[in-house]
């Protein structure tokens, strides 16, 4: 078998891979399918291998075949998560997994199910299947994906439940065990050093300092803080070694370590990264007992294909297409790897293989590539294998042995510790790090990985200057997409209950956004219901920045100091590079809520203006003008910015929460017959009266408000007011993306 099998494994993992995208995402795939069966053909590879992939595909449409949803009533808790006063996470029922929320009556309740692994619990509930929500756009993050990505039917929320039992088997016994090993890292690690030890030893990555991940992300090291090959490899030594140290025969050894690393890839989390390397490594260390041999490239495939038939949603994964794209890279690149034997310049090699082969990926998930990593890896990820890992190791297991020993070890490594945070961070502050071209079309990724063959073909071969060419060329029409925009793109985010609208001008000559949403806060929280909080501007308003490219704004304008508009303010101007900001007269003097946008734009020396009525300013083709207020006021609604755009023929009217009083003073020539209008204030009944519609006749309005939020806006009557017809609401229909030319305006 292994023999028919040698070098082909890759062959039917290339086969397995279409057909589990065409049933996971679209059937379109399934066109590929036909190129390569002539390919296979025409490489007259043996019929056993055409079988192989049969059976194969047999299995994948067993697997994906639409099943009844289950029962809801009992539940076996698997990886649960408390935030707040909110517990979520996955569960099966009736054999089938699904995603599950639950919200806690009293902080003892809380308190009781924090002090346990839920792992396996069962329990009798009542609940009710519920539609994941919508993603705020088509860059954010989706919840009915991520449930399909790991393989779940949907999500129900709990109203009540009871606990019946727990589930014995090796699962729940080792869930265990990772619970309270993530206690006692709580109980003996200074808290600088506990959610790095978590993320390090058992895969937990829960408490990890968000500043410290974003930190990590823009030097592209992230992957030094999840468990990988490199932690498997680690352990494999370490087991290895010492059992060899202790007397123990090497077959007895390793029959320890094909017994050991299955188990350590459930205790650490089950990360795909970390399946793979085990599963690898067992399957080689298997065939050696039997005195067999396998190509490493086969036992890959052979893991790879496990998983895909295993659960087929599998492919969806960043982790699952990360690592296997980075470890095939570095298998079928052994002729450039080898084009040095110079240990820093092989080093330098391997990382520029590896993320120039996953680029794509990274491009499609995260919008941006860290240019820094083929430098920062060649220190850190020696400084982790050598130093960091061992460490971290070698301190856990004191501080069960010997934990006074493991007390003076942390006085001496947690200083160290922290003046290496402290670097990374200030290595953060070094210019361009980060390529943001934006989430590539269908035809950027082809393109990209046409381009990625194409530079290692010519590596191999040492055509090093055609290789830099083609490189070149090929990343050079994602940079640019954006000059193919020849029109005004007006975007209205779903921002819940806010403002945030994005303006950009022609081939993105200019980016203008007009807040950036928020939270509104009326409700006194107990410090026990308090978890993180929920970040409109990372979460939204800067994904869509960046998934469009987009790093620059030109102008953010803040048209008045409510937390719904200006909230986000604060980490948009963290994440993108803001030349000026405009805000209403007065906004800092009269809301609290500015005192932390006015600091960043201190820290950044970012430009504070304060424009009136008459202000403007003309950029490639497009005409804006302030018309309201005529005068500083007291920061309330009706002094907001209010701001006419005009382009050729077309005018939209962006109004803030501007209600009737403000309304009654526009009543200017300018502002007849308005073709795009942004409704004051959400649509409350207090603003967009009969007589100023009348006056503005808008063709296309729309309402910025949230899903079933507690005004009701848009108010009815508002709606009302307005034709039929020519109405949008973000809580309705989501993000709201408008095109204009200079003579006509089309909803995209």
């Amino acid at each position: 078998m292994v023999n028919n099998f040698k070098n082909k494994g890759m062959l039917v993992a290339l086969a397995v891979v279409i057909i589990a995208s065409a049933l996971q995402l679209s059937p379109v795939v399934f066109l590929l399918l036909f190129p390569y069966t002539l390919w296979l053909f025409y490489k007259k590879e043996s019929p056993k291998l055409l079988i192989i992939i049969a059976i194969c595909t047999l299995i994948l449409l067993i697997q994906t075949k639409p099943k009844p949803l289950p029962a809801t009533t009992e539940l076996t808790l698997q990886q649960m998560k408390i935030t707040g006063a909110t517990l979520r996470g996955f569960a099966k029922a009736d054999g089938q997994k699904i995603y599950v929320t639950y919200r806690f009556t009293s902080a003892e309740e809380k308190a009781l199910y924090q002090a346990t692994s839920l792992y396996g619990s069962k329990m009798h509930a009542q609940a009710e299947w519920i539609p994941p929500p919508r993603p705020a756009h088509r860059y954010a993050f989706s919840m009915a994906s991520y449930l399909k990505s790991a393989g779940a039917v949907g999500m129900v929320e709990v109203s009540e439940w009871q606990a019946v039992g727990k589930a014995t088997n090796l699962a729940t016994m080792l869930a265990t065990q990772r619970f309270n090993v993530a206690r006692h890292i709580e109980d003996n690690f200074p808290k600088s050093l506990q959610a790095e030890a978590q993320a390090l030893l058992i895969g937990l990555r829960d408490d990890v300092d968000e500043e410290l991940t974003r930190a990590y992300q823009i030097l592209g090291i992230t992957h030094l803080f999840a468990i990988s090959g490199l932690h498997v490899g680690l352990m494999t030594a370490v087991i290895y070694y010492s059992l060899l140290r202790l007397g123990v025969r090497r077959e007895k050894a390793t029959w320890v370590l094909i017994v050991a690393l299955p188990l350590y890839a459930m205790l650490a989390g089950g990360a795909p990264s970390v399946w793979r390397a085990v599963t690898v490594t067992v399957l080689v260390l298997v065939l050696q007992l039997k005195q067999r041999r396998i190509a490493v490239d086969d036992a890959l495939a052979v893991t790879l294909i496990g998983f895909v038939l295993w659960q087929p949603s599998s492919i969806l994964q960043v982790g699952f297409q990360l690592s296997y794209g980075a470890t095939i890279s570095l298998i079928y690149a052994q002729r450039i790897m080898s084009l040095s034997q110079h240990g820093l310049v092989k080093a330098f090699i391997i990382t520029s293989v590896t993320q120039l082969a996953v680029y794509p990926i990274i491009l499609y998930h995260f919008f941006e590539v860290s240019v820094s990593s083929l430098i920062m890896n060649l220190f850190f990820v020696p400084l982790f294998s050598v130093v960091i890992l061992p460490v971290t190791m070698g301190l856990f297991v004191l501080s069960y042995c010997v934990p006074a020993l493991a007390q003076v070890g942390f006085t001496l490594y947690e200083p160290l510790r922290t003046l290496l945070t402290e670097l990374i961070t200030a290595l953060t502050q070094l210019p361009w790090q980060l390529w943001t071209p934006g989430r590539p079309a269908i035809w950027g990724l082809a393109l990209a990985y046409v381009g990625v063959l194409a530079v290692f073909l010519l590596l191999e071969i040492e055509r090093f200057k055609q290789a830099l060419v083609v490189g070149v060329l090929s990343v050079l029409p994602l940079h640019f997409a954006y000059l193919a925009e020849r029109d005004v793109t007006v975007t209205f985010l779903d921002v819940g209950q806010g403002d945030s609208i994005v303006i950009e001008l022609p081939q993105r000559r200019g980016v203008y956004v007009i807040d950036t949403g928020g939270v509104l806060r009326f409700d006194r929280k107990e410090e026990w219901q308090v978890g993180k909080p929920y970040e409109v501007g990372r979460r939204v308003v800067v994904p869509y920045l960046k998934g469009k490219g987009i790093t620059t704004i030109d102008t953010l304008i803040l048209t008045h100091p409510d937390a719904d508009h200006v909230e986000g303010a604060e980490e948009v101007m963290q994440e993108l590079t803001v030349k000026t900001i405009h805000m209403t007269p007065n906004s800092l003097a009269k809301a609290e809520v500015m005192q932390a946008v006015y600091e960043e734009a201190v820290k950044q020396g970012i430009p504070l203006e304060e424009p009136v009525r008459g202000a403007s300013w003309q950029r490639a083709g497009v005409n804006f003008m302030y018309v309201a207020p005529q005068q500083a006021g007291e920061g309330t609604n009706n002094d907001s910015l209010v701001l006419v755009l005009q382009y050729g023929k077309m005018r939209a009217l962006f109004t803030g929460d501007l209600e009737a009083e403000g309304e009654n003073k526009l009543r200017d020539e300018i502002l007849r017959d308005i073709d795009l209008l942004k409704a004051g204030h959400h649509g409350s009944k207090t603003s967009s009266t009969e007589g100023f519609i009348a006056h503005t006749n808008p063709r296309l309005t729309i309402f910025s408000a949230g899903i079933n939020n507690r005004y009701g806006h848009p108010h009815p009557d508002v709606v009302a007011r307005f034709a039929p017809g020519t109405t949008l609401t973000t809580a309705d229909v989501g993000t709201i993306e408008v095109k204009l030319t200079r003579t006509n305006m089309a909803i995209k």
